[in-house]
């Protein structure tokens, strides 16, 4: 039997990459920056299988290419950028990478708020660029301390929890936002469930960790920023779209608030010409939240393993969309 085909759109991690190109017959896209939307076109028409990242747009223009296509793998917890509705419809089954980037995530949030808050980036800069003319002095760089403070996270998820965990160390309270309840987070560390509005008005940091969808597109937006302390900060390493960097960099511009750090934008990459990037009390970073050498490998393998259950015939263990399965039944095909 012939080994099913994958088209595999980036050069991934080499421990899941290496287990691919095993049991698959895969072709790899080899240059850094995305492939194209007419070459994913052009490589799904002979593909059972794609290997996928978030800034792939998988939709019906590429499933109409692609006849034999029957899954997706994406490396990544998000998968907005795949329409799961219609790969549904189409027998398609979608997985994605969740839990294994969790604490690497929730670690690189605080890395942004302790960079926002301590002004690091800030001193790096005043090192660097030969300001630093007095040995010490009592208003130098003066930031805001952390322990102590109020945490507002926004999304109570698996990396919400996580940071959340971490707040405790220092002494920190914490409330929370989300659509679910949470009884763990206030088991587990005395957090206080409130409303949106609460929390962006009582909060020393706001920490963003909810998916994109219609309902959390610009769930931070110039009103929401108007409830929030004029020293506070926001954080954002979940989706770009969730902000509405207008209203954020009028908030900064205007001293509304303390400042933000942002591992994602609403374009990414973002244009040089971001009014965010002149500002600095802004800390920014290129969407790298998971992006720790074991992390990323680990990702990597779960691709692979999504692949080789689902054509072996089983369900694949992150399957994103199981309402496929009434749609077309697994069977093993190698």
């Amino acid at each position: 039997m012939p080994k099913p085909k994958v088209y595999v759109t980036r050069e991934l991690p080499e421990r899941g990459l290496k287990i691919i190109k095993e049991r698959f017959d895969a072709k790899v896209w080899p240059e850094y920056a995305p492939p194209p939307k007419k070459t994913i076109i052009e490589k799904a028409k002979d593909v059972d299988a794609l290997a996928t990242l978030l800034s792939d747009k998988i939709d019906a223009e590429v499933f109409d290419a692609a006849p034999k296509l029957r899954m997706i793998a994406q490396l990544a917890v998000g998968f907005d950028n795949v329409d799961v509705q219609e790969a549904t419809k189409r027998g398609i089954y979608v997985s994605n990478t969740p839990e294994v980037l969790t604490d690497t995530t929730a670690d690189f949030a605080w890395a942004l708020l302790m960079a926002l808050a301590r002004r690091v980036v800030e001193a790096d800069k005043y090192v660097r660029t030969g300001r630093w003319k007095v040995g010490w002095h009592p208003a130098m760089l003066q930031g805001r301390d952390v322990y102590g403070a109020t945490i507002g996270i926004v999304g109570a998820g698996r990396i919400g929890y996580a940071v959340a965990k971490r707040a405790t160390g220092f002494s920190m309270k914490i409330l929370f936002y989300d659509v679910i309840p949470r009884p763990e987070m206030e088991k587990d560390f005395g957090a206080k469930k409130v409303d949106l509005d609460t929390l962006l008005k009582q909060s020393d940091f706001v920490s963003i960790h909810v998916p994109l969808m219609k309902e959390t597109h610009h769930l931070i937006n110039a009103e929401k920023l108007r409830l929030m302390k004029k020293t506070a900060y926001l954080i954002n390493n979940s989706r770009g779209p969730v902000v509405d960097e207008k209203a954020l960099y009028d908030a900064l511009n205007e001293g509304r608030i303390a400042g933000a750090g942002l591992d994602v934008f609403e374009q990414e990459p973002t244009p040089l010409d971001n009014p965010l990037l002149k500002l600095d009390n802004v800390v920014v970073a290129p969407h790298i939240s998971s992006a720790s050498y074991e992390t990323r490998s680990k990702m990597a393998e779960m691709v692979a393993d999504n692949l080789i259950a689902f054509f072996g015939g089983k369900k694949p263990p992150n399957l994103v969309n199981p309402d496929v399965l009434k749609v077309r039944p697994l069977t093993k095909q190698f």
